[in-house]
């Protein structure tokens, strides 16, 4: 082992030169996504992050996506849109959320926060007294009709405003 002294005479290792120097290559941007399939889109307002949000969704998931988006919008013409909590959320100026996407390994959850409120409830419990749920599958067909009723249901309710501090 070198003493102190040694250390202090020895030369400094030589850098290799730009022309040596190895390039380094650029990663492609990647799309990151979380378990289940789930994009990790950065927390935003407005409908650009909720498309992104859906273009980040894997196969048949981002085409439900897009019907999903679709359908809202065509119902809810002055709908806000934001991505909170890696989810996009549907809601009312002043009202709150009303409605929550989220993507996982064999389904997309489409969560309603008032769904005990609507007519027919929609089918899944949550551990939330207030919220309802309906998980879509890969080759479920997807009434649209229904799901209509429920979102126009939905944005005329009271709307969830998010954790409280």
């Amino acid at each position: 082992m070198k003493g102190l002294k040694e250390r202090a005479k020895a030369k400094p290792k030589a850098r290799p030169s730009a022309r040596e120097a190895k390039p380094i290559k650029a990663r492609k941007a990647e799309k990151v996504v979380l378990s289940g399939g789930n994009p990790r889109i950065a927390k935003a307002d407005g409908d650009a992050p909720v498309q992104a949000y859906i273009a980040g969704m894997p196969g048949w998931k981002r085409d439900l996506g897009k019907r999903l988006d679709a359908l809202i919008v065509r119902n809810v013409p002055n709908v806000r849109k934001a991505v909170k909590w890696n989810s996009p959320l549907y809601g009312i100026e002043g009202q709150g959320w009303f409605l929550g996407l989220h993507t996982f390994t064999r389904y997309v959850k489409v969560a309603f926060f008032r769904g005990t409120s609507l007519r027919p409830v929609p089918p899944g419990a949550s551990k939330s007294k207030d919220t309802r749920y309906i998980d879509i599958r890969e080759g479920d067909e997807l009434d649209e009709a229904q799901m209509a009723n429920w979102v126009k249901q939905a944005a005329a309710l009271p709307g969830f405003l998010g954790p409280r501090p």
